[in-house]
């Protein structure tokens, strides 16, 4: 049996890329990736397509080393939409910021990373779409994920304190 993959027609993009994002949907980030690699293998350049895609892989994240954080940030990067680039780049740090949390991380190692996606969505604000509030709905969001996490910060204060304290 030829196990090759077949490719899909262009006529049938858009409705693949409703399947994708139903099953991102349903919480079936694989079957999403799947699609999206059909709709990019008959349209490379297809900017739903690739915007889907990286999401679909970003919903897998585990706080991981698996996590593909790289692959994520070439997809975001060949948007060809500058306000997409920053707003999806400052959403990959997000959500890679999210789960890690949920992986375990500590707090204050992941502050670079959010301060990262806060001038991501900063940055996209000042070149929005007129009516389109995404950025600033994604800044208040991380900024509240500053406030529910005290240890963003205390842990450096306090680890760099212990080191300057004397022996007792």
């Amino acid at each position: 049996m030829d196990l090759k993959l077949k490719t899909i027609s262009k006529s049938g993009i858009a409705e693949a890329i409703a399947k994708a994002e139903l099953y991102r949907y349903l919480n079936e980030p694989e079957e999403a990736e799947s699609i999206c690699r059909d709709v990019l293998a008959a349209d490379p350049k297809h900017m739903l397509g690739l915007r889907t895609l990286g999401l679909a892989i970003t919903d897998q994240f585990t706080g991981g080393s698996a996590d593909r954080y790289g692959e994520v940030d070439a997809i975001f990067e060949s948007l060809a939409d500058a306000y997409e680039r920053l707003y999806y780049s400052g959403l990959l740090c997000e959500r890679r910021v999210k789960a890690q949390l949920r992986g375990g991380r500590a707090p204050h190692t992941l502050l670079p990373l959010l301060e990262k996606a806060l001038q991501c969505f900063a940055d996209a604000e000042k070149i929005r779409p007129p009516g389109n509030d995404d950025a600033i709905l994604r800044w208040n969001r991380c900024v509240r994920l500053l406030q529910s996490q005290r240890d963003f910060e205390m842990e450096e204060t306090v680890s760099f304190e212990a080191h300057d304290s004397p022996p007792v």
